[in-house]
């Protein structure tokens, strides 16, 4: 269960500092390159999080 919460604590870390980058960029975006970015953050804090756990093995 550790590194189930370990993995989503650092997903949401990663999404939450990727969302203030594009948040200084959206008055310059459209609704629909949000969204695309919103799901980028989400596949790069996903990988993000599975390369720190597997680094610390």
């Amino acid at each position: 269960m550790k590194p189930v919460l370990t993995s989503a604590l650092l997903t949401g870390a990663f999404c939450a500092g990727f969302a203030v980058v594009i948040e200084q960029a959206t008055d310059m975006l459209a609704t629909g390159s949000v969204i695309l970015f919103a799901a980028l953050s989400g596949f790069l804090g996903s990988l993000f999080a599975q390369l720190v756990l597997r680094g610390r093995r």
